[in-house]
């Protein structure tokens, strides 16, 4: 593993084509690797690795960048869409967007609603509420929190619209969930 200088930092920030294959960037929180040419999102310096060759990456377990297509690989279409589900899990308290999600997973918006919905057989905004209400009923039923922190504590801002889409999913409001799960 090679050190992040500050002209290979330079390289990134400004995409520079002149030092495509000279240098890989793996970003740590997503587990992809671009060139420095690549037009996602400038990674925080703290969360980029550098390698001299994509086969490095590999080997780290870094998965090529669907955008960049670093010495001309991709990740197969499953293995995109299991990361994506993977940082949505562990990201669940965050605004999550389909265009945000896109840049963080290096893809576009379209291809990843169309590939995350053609393999999960849901869209990505349908897995995040999904994902948003699983963990809302484990909380509601495991905890004497409230509905109002259960809502900011799975992502949902707005109380209102938690409740409005715990309904729309489960057929019950949290209220209504709680009571029914304690008397069980």
């Amino acid at each position: 593993m090679n050190s992040l200088t500050e002209e290979r930092w330079q390289a990134i920030i400004n995409n520079d084509s002149s030092y495509d294959n000279q240098f890989f960037y793996g970003v740590k929180t997503t587990r992809i690797f671009c060139r420095p040419s690549c037009k996602s999102r400038t990674p925080k310096f703290d969360n980029v690795q550098i390698f001299l060759k994509a086969e490095h990456a590999l080997a780290e377990q870094f998965r090529p960048c669907k955008r960049c297509k670093p010495n001309g690989l991709r990740l197969p279409n499953e293995e995109w869409a299991a990361q994506i589900a993977r940082y949505i899990d562990m990201h669940i308290k965050e605004p999550l967007t389909l265009e945000s999600l896109a840049d963080i997973c290096h893809g576009s918006p379209y291809h990843l609603q169309r590939t995350f919905k053609l393999i999960k057989g849901i869209t990505p905004i349908q897995y995040i509420q999904k994902t948003r209400i699983t963990k809302a009923q484990q909380l509601l039923k495991e905890t004497d929190t409230s509905i109002n922190e259960i809502s900011m504590e799975v992502g949902i801002s707005n109380p209102a619209h938690f409740a409005t889409l715990f309904k729309k999913i489960t057929t019950f409001t949290p209220s209504e969930y709680r009571h029914m799960n304690r008397n069980e």
